[in-house]
């Protein structure tokens, strides 16, 4: 572990892992959106409004892919949000084998473009994001970045 300065190093007030499950089904988007904001809110998580409204939304594009995708397979999904010093991770986990890429921009096209605008979202923030299996066969998605552009 990092100390800060000459003090060993403690976990800020807001720092820490939350997790939480859901059905796979449409009210579970706004649902996991408000869980997060809230969480942020009551841990006085020092984020940029610019980086928590990017957050919030990869938020709804992950869950909304989790049920559109994977409910057939993962009735339930999880939502997990991970603080740091310095930096905030999101990730969704369903149980679905399928790993996702993300597609190239088709302007022609109406849907489809949830992991572009993700991957859009964090690489603006200065982050990164990626799919990963799961040990149980399903996958986690996940977007982590600074709290703050000026990191």
């Amino acid at each position: 572990m990092e100390s800060r300065g000459s003090t060993p190093a403690r976990p800020l007030p807001y720092e820490g892992v939350w997790r939480f499950t859901a059905p796979a089904s449409d009210v579970s988007v706004p649902r996991a959106r408000h869980a997060v904001r809230d969480l942020l809110k009551r841990q006085n998580v020092p984020i940029e409004d610019d980086i928590a409204q990017g957050l919030l939304l990869i938020v709804s594009e992950l869950v909304t892919n989790a049920v559109k995708h994977a409910a057939l397979l993962s009735p339930e999904l999880a939502v997990e949000v991970a603080v740091g010093e310095d930096w905030v991770r999101v990730s969704v986990e369903d149980n679905h084998p399928y790993r996702p890429t993300a597609l190239e921009t088709d302007y022609a096209q109406t849907g489809g473009r949830g992991l572009l605008l993700v991957r859009e979202i964090t690489r603006e923030a200065g982050g990164t994001c990626d799919v990963e299996h799961t040990a149980g066969g399903g996958k986690v998605i996940w977007a982590a970045f600074p709290l703050s552009t000026a990191l």
